[in-house]
């Protein structure tokens, strides 16, 4: 068994069959030559050493792409790292048969999207398609690193609060894959990764903005630009502090007309209560008066009575227009109800009750608080909104 040179190697000639040729100077490292005449490298090694192991043959590469000394000295390290009990070519197939980011998301998909609220499960399907799909989705999970998660999140620099959920969500995602043993523990190519620093986006309207809004509802509903629900929703959001999808989604039996609460089954946080002014209370006792409250269950009624009204966003654009503001969102009113409180003077455990606040550790805080403080408090807030609005209980 000679040592191999290129004179050698290309003077063999190719059989019926494989023909090999085996070097004496690195036991285990040998030539293949096929019928074809093609010429490759290989090593063979026993796993664990010992003639009863298992036998492991390396195709380490073309005669022609490499020279003899380069896979002579691939050789020499796969062997090498045998002796060390070492599986090279296990690896290889480990690693050829690695699943991708695709299969990571199909099973996020399908086992912690259900887990997640809707609205929560619908953005990362979106981020997903948007932006993770092109650029990740083939690539094998052993092979996705820092940089590429980094490139990615950087494409979005214009856009860093889209940016941040998306580092978020493939954090999630390659947390998970250490958890289901698809990549090795510690190795969540996300750390290290800074976000983007948001800018605050909280808009909070003055007292004289407050008076044109309800002033440009009154005349909306006159010139029937918006309908009762749509006015009404508004100043809900506005009175109670509720989310878009609280009051949008809510349904006349959740009402407890006595204490004056609406109890919410289920919400961002879990169940929660709504506190309800005597404004507010006014302002739904004039919506359930309405000959079309009657048969729908929703508060809010979309075009049919068996759902609720889905966009107020273009509602509130025209409203917005006819009261000359400028950059304020839905989501600003809930703001606008929680600084007009700590301006009354309501504690921040009160306004964590009214708001139905999302941190744990605050939760906790005001967990223990009773609904008659927290009736009194959205009283006060109802008889400030109410009176700027040109509202007012009858109390």
């Amino acid at each position: 068994m000679p040592k191999l040179t290129k004179r050698l190697v290309e003077a063999l000639e190719p059989g019926l069959k494989p023909v090999f040729l085996w070097e004496a100077e690195t036991p285990g490292f040998g030539l293949k030559v096929l019928p074809s005449g093609q010429r490759r490298y290989v090593a063979k090694y026993r796993v664990g050493g010992g003639r009863s192991a298992r036998q492991r043959w390396y195709m380490i590469g073309s005669h022609g792409t490499l020279t003899c000394d380069q896979a002579r000295e691939i050789a020499r390290d796969i062997l090498s790292l045998a002796a060390k009990g070492g599986d090279p070519q296990g690896t290889r197939i480990d690693v050829r048969g690695a699943a991708t980011v695709a299969d990571l998301w199909a099973r996020y998909r399908d086992e912690h999207l259900p887990r997640k609220k809707p609205k929560s499960a619908h953005h990362d399907e979106q981020l997903w398609r948007l932006y993770i799909e092109e650029a990740l989705a083939s690539h094998r999970l052993p092979d996705v690193s820092r940089a590429d998660i980094a490139d990615l999140h950087q494409k979005l620099a214009a856009r860093p609060y889209q940016a941040n959920r998306l580092l978020a969500l493939l954090s999630k995602m390659f947390n998970l894959a250490e958890g289901w043993g698809m990549r090795p523990d510690g190795s969540n190519p996300c750390r290290h990764v800074q976000k983007f620093k948001e800018q605050s986006r909280e808009r909070y309207l003055s007292a004289d903005e407050i008076g044109r809004l309800g002033k440009a509802l009154d005349d909306g509903l006159k010139a029937q630009v918006i309908t009762p629900y749509m006015a009404a929703a508004l100043r809900l959001l506005l009175l109670t502090g509720a989310r878009l999808n609280e009051i949008l989604t809510a349904r006349w039996e959740w009402i407890d007309w006595d204490r004056r609460v609406l109890a919410l089954p289920n919400s961002k946080t879990g169940a929660k209560p709504v506190f309800l002014s005597a404004t507010t209370i006014e302002i739904l006792r004039e919506l359930q008066s309405l000959p079309t409250s009657d048969a729908s269950p929703f508060i809010i009624r979309g075009r049919s009575a068996d759902r609720p009204l889905v966009n107020l966003a273009k509602p509130w654009k025209r409203i917005c227009e006819m009261t000359e503001l400028e950059g304020v969102r839905l989501h600003d009113l809930r703001h606008t109800a929680a600084s007009i409180a700590v301006g009354q003077g309501v504690s921040l455990p009160i306004i964590g009750r009214l708001l139905g606040h999302s941190q744990a550790s605050t939760t906790q805080r005001y967990a223990h608080v009773d609904a008659d403080p927290a009736l009194a408090a959205v009283d006060r807030l109802g008889e400030m909104i109410g009176g700027a609005m040109g509202r007012h209980s009858g109390k």
